[in-house]
Protein backbone atom coordinates (compact mmCIF):
# COMPACT_ATOMS: atom_id res chain seq x y z
CA UNK A 1 0.00 0.00 0.00
CA UNK A 2 3.05 2.12 0.75
CA UNK A 3 4.47 2.12 -2.87
CA UNK A 4 1.14 2.97 -4.38
CA UNK A 5 0.79 5.87 -2.27
CA UNK A 6 4.31 6.84 -3.33
CA UNK A 7 3.61 6.10 -7.07
CA UNK A 8 0.05 7.86 -6.84
CA UNK A 9 1.98 11.13 -4.80
CA UNK A 10 4.41 11.47 -7.93
CA UNK A 11 1.95 11.50 -10.59
CA UNK A 12 -0.15 13.86 -8.87
CA UNK A 13 2.96 15.98 -8.46
CA UNK A 14 3.57 15.42 -12.31
CA UNK A 15 0.04 16.32 -12.83
CA UNK A 16 0.32 19.44 -10.98
CA UNK A 17 3.89 20.38 -12.29
CA UNK A 18 2.27 20.39 -15.65
CA UNK A 19 -0.63 22.65 -15.01
CA UNK A 20 0.36 24.94 -12.36
CA UNK A 21 4.40 24.59 -11.92
CA UNK A 22 5.78 25.13 -8.69
CA UNK A 23 7.61 28.10 -7.41
CA UNK A 24 9.94 28.50 -4.18
CA UNK A 25 11.02 31.65 -2.88
CA UNK A 26 14.24 32.06 -1.18
CA UNK A 27 15.74 35.82 0.55
CA UNK A 28 18.98 36.77 0.40
CA UNK A 29 20.31 37.72 3.85
CA UNK A 30 23.79 39.61 5.04
CA UNK A 31 24.97 41.50 7.26
CA UNK A 32 28.60 43.43 6.52
CA UNK A 33 29.72 42.25 3.00
CA UNK A 34 26.77 42.32 0.38
CA UNK A 35 26.37 39.14 -1.45
CA UNK A 36 26.23 39.02 -5.04
CA UNK A 37 24.33 35.96 -6.40
CA UNK A 38 23.52 35.43 -10.13
CA UNK A 39 22.91 32.75 -12.44
CA UNK A 40 25.45 31.59 -15.02
CA UNK A 41 23.74 28.30 -17.38
CA UNK A 42 23.16 25.67 -15.03
CA UNK A 43 24.74 26.80 -11.69
CA UNK A 44 23.59 29.36 -9.47
CA UNK A 45 26.72 31.76 -8.72
CA UNK A 46 27.45 33.38 -4.83
CA UNK A 47 29.89 36.22 -4.48
CA UNK A 48 31.34 37.95 -2.28
CA UNK A 49 30.59 35.69 0.38
CA UNK A 50 31.45 36.52 3.96
CA UNK A 51 34.06 38.75 2.06
CA UNK A 52 35.43 34.96 0.70
CA UNK A 53 37.62 35.76 -2.70
CA UNK A 54 36.08 32.81 -4.49
CA UNK A 55 32.83 32.00 -5.67
CA UNK A 56 30.70 29.38 -3.98
CA UNK A 57 28.83 27.08 -6.87
CA UNK A 58 25.13 25.23 -6.31
CA UNK A 59 24.08 23.26 -9.04
CA UNK A 60 20.44 23.84 -10.83
CA UNK A 61 18.45 20.72 -11.74
CA UNK A 62 16.27 19.71 -14.76
CA UNK A 63 14.31 22.43 -16.38
CA UNK A 64 14.61 24.76 -13.43
CA UNK A 65 14.64 28.35 -13.88
CA UNK A 66 16.30 30.80 -11.32
CA UNK A 67 15.77 34.42 -11.01
CA UNK A 68 17.54 36.96 -9.05
CA UNK A 69 15.50 40.30 -8.13
CA UNK A 70 17.86 42.54 -5.11
CA UNK A 71 17.73 40.14 -2.30
CA UNK A 72 15.17 37.68 -3.65
CA UNK A 73 15.72 34.43 -5.87
CA UNK A 74 12.86 33.23 -7.26
CA UNK A 75 13.08 28.93 -8.43
CA UNK A 76 10.14 28.03 -10.80
CA UNK A 77 9.39 24.73 -12.32
CA UNK A 78 7.49 21.61 -13.48
CA UNK A 79 9.15 19.14 -11.25
CA UNK A 80 8.43 19.47 -7.64
CA UNK A 81 12.49 17.48 -6.50
CA UNK A 82 14.21 19.36 -9.11
CA UNK A 83 13.26 22.68 -8.17
CA UNK A 84 12.99 21.85 -4.33
CA UNK A 85 16.67 20.15 -4.84
CA UNK A 86 17.92 23.24 -6.68
CA UNK A 87 16.64 25.81 -3.74
CA UNK A 88 18.36 23.00 -1.59
CA UNK A 89 21.85 23.08 -3.05
CA UNK A 90 21.67 26.92 -2.92
CA UNK A 91 20.47 27.46 0.50
CA UNK A 92 23.42 24.15 1.77
CA UNK A 93 26.73 26.27 -0.44
CA UNK A 94 25.50 29.20 1.75
CA UNK A 95 25.95 27.28 4.86
CA UNK A 96 28.35 28.64 7.39
CA UNK A 97 30.53 25.76 9.57
CA UNK A 98 32.55 26.57 12.94
CA UNK A 99 30.94 29.84 13.72
CA UNK A 100 27.48 30.47 16.40
CA UNK A 101 24.05 30.31 13.40
CA UNK A 102 22.77 33.03 16.06
CA UNK A 103 25.42 35.58 15.35
CA UNK A 104 26.43 34.72 11.82
CA UNK A 105 22.60 34.19 10.05
CA UNK A 106 24.40 35.37 6.71
CA UNK A 107 23.04 33.03 4.01
CA UNK A 108 20.44 32.50 1.24
CA UNK A 109 17.49 30.72 2.77
CA UNK A 110 14.33 29.53 1.39
CA UNK A 111 11.39 31.58 2.88
CA UNK A 112 8.14 30.27 0.88
CA UNK A 113 6.66 27.25 -0.95
CA UNK A 114 4.41 26.96 -3.60
CA UNK A 115 2.44 27.10 -7.19
CA UNK A 116 3.40 29.59 -9.36
CA UNK A 117 1.64 33.17 -9.54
Amino acid sequence: MALVGTITSHIRNMVKGVTEGFQYKMKIVYSHFPIKASVRGQEFVVENFLGERSPRIAKILGRTQVQVNGDEVTLTGPNVEDVGQSAANIEQVTMIKGYDPRVFQDGIYIVQKGKEE
